[in-house]
């Protein structure tokens, strides 16, 4: 009975110690991260303000956005969706 019972715990421990692994993530460090996405309407649901490159500076009349994800792999991956050539891809306010 005892047996079973130190078993049970060593189990409990080691579901509380395993991590588990999310179904679909993407490193925030920006530096090996690769995901080319379909279009703009799904990037801006993992990235709302878009992903530009290192030192890129949204083009517009109004007040530009500031806060896209700053990552040069994401953004290469995604270079077809810059239609302004400023250096974000789907930049939206």
């Amino acid at each position: 009975m005892r047996a079973r019972s130190l078993a049970a715990i060593a189990i409990a421990v080691g579901m509380l110690i395993t991590p588990a692994a999310p179904a679909f993530a993407i490193p925030d460090g920006g530096h090996s991260v690769r995901k080319e996405f379909k279009n703009c309407t799904a990037l801006n649901k993992v990235y709302p303000h878009g992903v530009g490159k290192s030192g890129a500076k949204d083009k517009t009349s109004s007040k530009p956005v500031k806060n896209f994800k700053v990552s040069n792999s994401l953004y290469k991956e995604n270079k077809k969706s810059d239609r302004d050539k400023d250096g974000i891809a789907c930049e939206k306010k």
